[in-house]
């Protein structure tokens, strides 16, 4: 338990199979103390959370985590009030959260900066997301997703499809599924392939196949379908957007020619990449990932504050 306290989360690459489900069982066991208990594991603590990009889900859930562990959150989700829009530096604004804070929760739209960050921070860091590159616990709350409904993650077909170039989810997910026994299925347009420099060292320990249409081939094979949005704020060109945007849909349609017990995951904002249409069916899984969010990072924020859990 100790290796976890004061533990920076920046990388799933920082984090073996074992390291892995140890955080999910105690993800379970936080899950299930008493509000008191709970409340003791956080308590006189402060996360502070500096979002230089949008959020909802890991902002609001890192926020509700350590409320329920007893703490407080402070932070900056809009940089247009705070003293970054005066020109301050990543660097200074980092020092003086790090003078209010227990943890500190970062985004960032630059690749390395939650590295760097962590270097200056004297508090345990966590990445919430660094320019197109990680996005750890997003990782690691869609395992823990993918296991308590699955009830394994080895043996799993796992289909991922949309934006595999700049979606940072992504690029984490594949690092934590290379810990287990899977096959990946890459789904996306060419110009949005996945940027195999990126996965080199996953590569070697999954078995990947790319395809760039969801036909039924595939489908019939899919345990999960793991969806993401065409992230039209990373390209630099607005009209290569619009060439690719609505490429896949995930609808009644594609559901009535897939597994029965297909699971749809999405780390979310969803915009028409999944059909309201399946909102409501057992499939739809990806409102109660959000749902494991908030308590796998109230786990993880509590091995890294407290050197023993309750």
């Amino acid at each position: 338990m100790g290796n976890f306290f004061n533990r920076d989360v920046v990388s799933i690459k920082d984090f073996s199979r074992k390291d892995l489900e140890f955080i999910f069982s105690c993800t379970d066991r936080v899950a299930s103390l008493k509000p008191h208990e709970k409340a003791e594991l956080g308590k006189g603590r402060t996360l502070g959370y500096i979002f230089y990009e949008p959020s909802t889900r890991t902002r609001m859930s890192f926020e509700a985590a350590m409320a329920s562990l007893g703490g407080s959150s402070i932070g900056i989700f809009d940089s247009k009030t705070a003293s970054v829009e005066k020109g301050e530096s990543l660097a200074d604004t980092i020092r003086i959260m790090d003078l209010y804070s227990d943890v500190i929760v970062l985004r960032h739209p630059l690749d390395g900066s939650s590295r760097f960050a962590a270097e200056l921070s004297k508090h345990p860091l966590i990445n919430a997301g660094s320019g197109g590159e990680e996005h750890p616990t997003q990782a690691m709350l869609d395992l823990y997703t993918m296991l308590k409904v699955k009830k394994r993650i080895d043996g799993l077909n796992i289909g991922i499809v949309g934006d595999l170039k700049y979606g940072r989810t992504v690029y984490s997910l594949l690092y934590g599924l290379s810990n287990y026994d899977v096959t990946i299925h890459l789904i996306s347009p060419p110009t949005l392939s996945i940027r195999k420099e990126s996965i080199y060292e996953a590569m070697k320990d999954l078995k990947i196949i790319e395809h760039e249409n969801l036909d039924d081939r595939i489908l019939s094979d899919l345990d999960i379908i793991y969806v993401t949005r065409i992230q039209k704020e990373r390209f630099p060109d607005p009209q290569e957007y619009e060439k690719v945007k609505g490429t896949y849909t995930i609808d009644t349609s594609i559901l009535g020619r897939a597994k029965s017990d297909v699971s749809i995951m999405h780390p979310m904002p969803r915009l028409e990449e999944i059909s309201h249409s399946i909102d409501n069916t057992e499939n739809a899984i990806y409102f109660k990932q959000a749902a494991y969010g908030k308590e796998l990072r109230a786990a993880l924020l509590a091995l890294i504050l407290n050197e023993r859990l309750i």
